[in-house]
């Protein structure tokens, strides 16, 4: 039987795997992974999503019955090397779409083919190709809806099954996962263990819990952060453990059921995750600059000590730093609470999206460049279909609505327990003698907020009227 590399990047599984399902028909598969830092440049992994890396490459090892051989380096070399000490002549993998993965896999299949190597890439990461969906005068969209309705309500393709049987090849000089040195001694990964487990099968439980637990209700229970309507299945969608062709047919099977406006508004949420994509594609510079322009001017604030305690969950404004606290403890934060702890930073502190962007990029297990630099500009009015900029969201009023009983507050700022709903998302406006009763001195046991909620909105307001003025 022939040789044939599948190289693994962000298909972390086997079933639903065209390029492994393709290899396994040619040959004796040589199942490759490469740790590449040095193309991704400033967007090389962060420390949370290095820590999923390294037990989802485990747990595909173990579905390969221990013959993943993986690498770190150059992939070009690697990959030119291991075929010619082997005898290949193909390659196959499923294709990435961040700017510098397509510019290094175009490099690395020119080098490939003038060593008479066939190379064949697939789609496995995302339900419709960015390239399928235009206008009609060949425009990419810039707006959701008619992206979404006229681009993406198509069937993506049936999910397909897994390669078996399969026979794996073993190559010399691979390293072990160990050596790829992806665990940081950070000690906020300590706790991850405790919130995730990681691997494709265990990502097919999180979607089977989901379906039959949190689907129904999902519309409007998914803004409520104490509620079990969220899916989390991003992180493991991102690192391809689970495939989104195949979510979505186990969605529409859930149609009938009595529910099937909240089938519809998942499937939706997966296509905001196609448009992230979408908008990297077109835009390849999402990451770094305005969508819109005129905010290349906005007068952003240089006061850096409001962005450590945003940072660390002390900001004295409670669902703000529940948000934060989340974050650090369990690599996550619910995506009502995201939008938040974002709004709070970019208009209250009227500190630069970049700052949110890098941090969550380090410390969110489903860190992804495309969802996150959308997601930033989508809160800081700069993005593609922004939220406008004048829309503030008032962090004690979001509380209240969306954690009236302070469940998901109380799990993350426990110095607040004690506090009256009345008073748990401003507790500055608290009577003195009942902080007393719930054992807090404002400044001491908890911050007392950095910022006056009604005055920094008044700021941001009239900053962005200054620039609308300007931008005239």
């Amino acid at each position: 039987m022939q040789k044939v590399i599948h190289w693994f990047r962000q298909d972390l599984r086997l079933d639903d795997n065209p390029a492994l399902f393709d290899a396994a028909c040619h040959g004796k598969v040589l199942p490759v992974y490469i740790l590449d830092d040095t193309h991704a440049g400033v967007y090389f992994m962060g420390a949370a999503s290095r820590w999923w890396l390294h037990h989802a490459l485990l747990a595909l090892d173990g579905s390969l019955q221990g013959h993943l051989r993986v690498y770190r380096g150059n992939p070009a070399d690697i990959l030119l090397a291991m075929a010619k000490d082997n005898g290949v002549h193909r390659v196959y993998w499923n294709r990435c779409y961040e700017p510098w993965q397509i510019k290094r896999d175009k490099a690395i299949k020119k080098l490939l083919e003038a060593h008479h190597i066939e190379v064949k890439s697939y789609n496995g990461f995302l339900l419709w190709e960015p390239l399928e969906v235009l206008k009609q005068d060949g425009t990419p969209y810039k707006v959701f809806t008619p992206y979404y309705r006229n681009g993406c309500l198509t069937p993506p393709r049936a999910a397909i099954s897994k390669p078996l049987p399969c026979v794996w090849d073993d190559a010399n000089h691979s390293t072990a996962i160990n050596d790829l040195k992806l665990l940081s001694t950070i000690t906020f990964q300590d706790s991850f263990k405790n919130h995730w487990q990681v691997g494709a099968a265990a990502a097919h439980q999180r979607l089977d819990a989901f379906v039959s637990e949190g689907l129904k209700g999902y519309k409007e229970g998914r803004n409520f952060p104490y509620k079990s309507q969220v899916s989390k299945l991003s992180p493991y969608l991102h690192f391809g453990q689970l495939s989104p062709h195949y979510v979505w047919y186990r969605l529409q099977c859930s149609k009938g059921l009595g529910y099937d406006e909240d089938v519809d508004h998942f499937c939706s949420e997966l296509g905001w995750r196609e448009f992230a994509y979408y908008l990297l594609y077109y835009f390849p510079n999402l990451p770094k600059q305005n969508l819109n322009p005129k905010f290349d001017t906005f007068p952003w604030s240089q006061a850096y000590t409001s962005l450590t305690c945003w940072q660390s969950g002390q900001t004295g404004i409670p669902i703000v730093d529940a948000g934060m606290r989340q974050l650090l403890q369990t690599g996550y934060i619910h995506n009502r609470v995201r939008m938040i702890v974002a709004s709070f930073l970019v208009k209250n502190l009227r500190l630069h999206w970049h700052h949110g962007e890098r941090w969550f990029w380090d410390h969110l297990v489903d860190a992804d460049l495309a969802n996150n630099s959308a997601s930033w500009q989508w809160v800081a009015g700069c993005g593609a279909d922004a939220a406008p900029y004048f829309r503030i969201f008032n962090p004690v009023t979001q509380g209240q609505k969306f954690d009236p009983m302070g469940t998901y507050t109380r799990e993350f700022v426990p110095e607040l327990r004690n506090i009256p709903d009345e008073y748990l998302f401003n507790p500055w406006e608290a009577p003195e003698n009942m902080l007393h009763r719930a054992g807090i001195t404002l400044g001491k046991d908890y911050p007392r907020p950095i910022v006056d909620l009604k005055q920094s909105r008044h700021e941001a307001l009239e900053a962005f009227a200054v620039l609308k003025r300007t931008s005239l």
